[in-house]
């Protein structure tokens, strides 16, 4: 006698207990899905934009001339695209980072210091003095805007006074003298370790907070790491240039670790005025190029400013 024919429903369900019953071991059975590759932890994206970004930036400062003036350009441009989304609103609530069109007053600011960068990258054949195009903008910006923001147009101009003078100096530091690369190398390691002891010391002694409305996470502990840690840069940046004394370079080292926290402090309460956490999302993990280079500008216009005063460049004075 011939068994009863499966009905449908029948028929489904043993197929779906057969696919259960796949050896997990062995190839995929028909319809299932492969697992979904997990997302990269925000270390993981820092170490790998750093295993990008750094062999560039040392490429570029080691032939120095073109390549490092175009790659700064790059970057002081993407600065003010940055400043100038930030500038764009005041937000009732703490974002993110910055989102949405940039208006006509914004893309103006943004011209002026392309077109700043541009005329000290390429060097066209003109008489005007290098000032002339940054300052002929502030002005066009500041009458495009103030109709509509008033005291606002101010945060615009600063844009203009900061980003333009840090990215021109960070390209002459270079070319100054022939201890530029040097020199360079000597800023970014005093930074890079000033702001890493400042996050040691902060998180393992803390205490009373340094500017609590602006960073309330900054300590004094922090900011006495910092100076600490960028003594210690100039102690051995004098020891391998084998300076009669080490103190010049570690006096300095110090102070400029001072700036380099007073940069920082000057980009965080900029963000918060505007309610914006990171000024964008361009380097995975680390956020805006703002968000990377605060203190940097800020130690680069001081060095910048000492060897405009002492006539060349600050390691020989050292």
């Amino acid at each position: 006698m011939a068994p009863p024919a499966e009905t449908p429903h029948e028929r489904q369900r043993h197929e779906r207990r057969g696919q259960g019953s796949a050896p997990k071991g062995g190839g995929a059975s028909n319809g299932a899905r492969p697992d979904s590759a997990k997302p990269l932890t925000s270390f993981q994206q820092r170490v790998a934009s750093s295993a990008v970004l750094l062999p560039v930036a040392l490429l570029a400062l080691w032939f120095g001339g073109l390549a490092w003036a175009v790659l700064i350009a790059v970057f002081g441009a993407i600065m003010a695209w940055e400043w100038s989304a930030i500038c764009a609103e005041r937000r009732p609530v703490q974002v993110a980072y910055p989102v949405g069109r940039l208006s006509a007053i914004n893309l103006a600011m943004l011209t002026v210091v392309i077109l700043s960068l541009a005329v000290a990258v390429f060097s066209p054949p003109l008489t005007l003095p290098l000032w002339l195009v940054p300052l002929v903008g502030a002005v066009v910006v500041l009458l495009l805007a103030w109709p509509q923001r008033g005291a606002g147009t101010l945060w615009l101009l600063l844009g203009i006074v900061y980003v333009v003078p840090a990215a021109l100096a960070m390209i002459k530091i270079r070319n100054w003298s022939t201890d530029g690369f040097a020199t360079e190398i000597w800023i970014v390691a005093l930074v890079v370790v000033a702001d890493t002891g400042a996050y040691m010391a902060g998180r393992s002694i803390g205490g009373p907070k340094l500017a609590p409305r602006i960073s309330p996470s900054k300590t004094w502990a922090g900011l006495a790491g910092a100076i600490l840690a960028a003594a210690l840069v100039g102690a051995i940046a004098a020891t391998l240039a084998e300076r009669p004394t080490i103190w010049p370079m570690v006096l300095a080292s110090g102070l400029l670790a001072v700036v380099e926290q007073a940069g920082d402090l000057f980009e965080s309460f900029f963000k918060r005025h505007f309610g914006v956490k990171d000024s964008g999302r361009i380097i995975p993990g680390h956020g805006g190029v703002l968000d990377r280079v605060d203190g940097l500008m800020a130690v680069v216009l001081a060095v910048a400013v000492l060897e405009y005063v002492i006539g060349g460049g600050i390691l020989e004075w050292l």
